[in-house]
């Protein structure tokens, strides 16, 4: 039976999520890769549970994951029965709706059939009352977007959800739809956008500096670039990479003598802060203080223990900051 450490707490820093009352792990998991039908159950129990004695509280997923497609929920539903329901009420669990789901008209993107069927499909794979957090998971030029914010607050006083979340809106699109939540007295918290060295689309769109001042919570995917900033392409592409076991996502054009230079230099200013490349990218990600959380991706437990080790130093020298952007802005 699965005892969790009486120590999980002592080490993890927990952020106010916005304007919010919910605290949320500088360091979250998320359940997009390694949660599938096609993983090891055992190795997904070992990551959650390493995650939640590590003071991880917070497991994101969405009904796409997989694959196959909700076979991520399925999984962590099995997680849940297993060992870590025991601990529902300290912990902070996420879904969304807004990519293709099933056949037909009604099965993708933000109307309000699509939103309240796919979070009853996802509660039930997972074995839940309620989520913690319901994000829309991109935005939808097709559906009014009142429909969707609409859909969202009911779910909240339907009780299926706690909070409001959305995903891949950009600052405008994230104005929008704040406006309406706040006419409607809706709980929204938290923008998820993919964030890391190599993608900065939020600082160039104004967004991470809104939210930091409009209470709003925000929560990066792909810190690590897909596995570019880690050690494991120091040297080229291994051949147990995600480039070769899983090309859906980090391709092979990706990895290129431009990038590892600069993969390189980075990893030397890692070495002299005593961190791997990868602490110091994730690091990175919480050095002003507006990021809530970020979601880290692991395939086994040791990946975790490394990630969180990061909360170590996360502080940057003025010289650091800049040896980085020099960098960074190589090409």
């Amino acid at each position: 039976m699965y005892i969790a450490s009486e120590t999980r707490y002592d080490k993890m820093v927990y952020n106010r999520c916005g304007a919010s009352g919910l605290l949320l792990p500088a360091v979250s998991l998320g359940l997009w890769h390694n949660f599938g039908s096609n993983a090891s159950f055992d190795n997904m129990v070992d990551i959650c549970q390493t995650a939640f004695d590590l003071g991880i509280t917070h497991f994101d997923l969405a009904n796409n994951y997989g694959p196959v497609p909700g076979a991520a929920e399925e999984n962590f539903g099995r997680i849940l029965k297993k060992c870590l329901g025991a601990y529902r009420d300290e912990l902070v669990i996420s879904t969304k709706a807004g990519y293709d789901m099933w056949p037909g008209p009604y099965g993708n993107w933000g109307g309000k059939k699509y939103l309240v069927a796919s979070l009853d499909q996802s509660l039930r794979r997972m074995g839940l009352d309620y989520v913690d957090i319901f994000y829309h998971h991109r935005p939808d030029a097709e559906t009014p977007l009142e429909e969707t914010a609409r859909a969202l607050d009911g779910i909240v006083r339907s009780g299926k959800a706690l909070y409001v979340g959305i995903s891949n809106y950009n600052k405008e699109q994230t104005i929008a739809i704040a406006k309406l939540f706040n006419e409607m007295g809706t709980p929204f918290i938290i923008n998820q956008r993919r964030y890391s060295m190599f993608v900065r689309d939020i600082e160039k769109d104004g967004l991470k500096e809104y939210a930091a001042k409009n209470g709003i919570g925000i929560i990066t995917f792909s810190p690590l670039a897909q596995g570019l900033l880690t050690n494991r392409y120091l040297n080229g592409i291994p051949e147990s990479s995600r480039i070769r076991t899983d090309g859906r996502f980090l391709k092979e054009e990706a990895v290129n003598e431009e990038t590892l230079r600069r993969v390189r230099a980075l990893n030397e200013i890692a070495k002299e802060r005593g961190q791997s490349l990868a602490q110091m990218a994730l690091a990175w990600i919480l050095r002003d203080g507006d990021i809530t959380s970020v979601l880290i991706g692991a395939s086994r437990a040791s990946q975790v223990m490394d990630n969180v080790g990061m909360l170590e130093n996360v502080q940057f020298s003025a010289e650091e900051r800049m040896r980085i952007e020099r960098i960074l802005a190589e090409r």
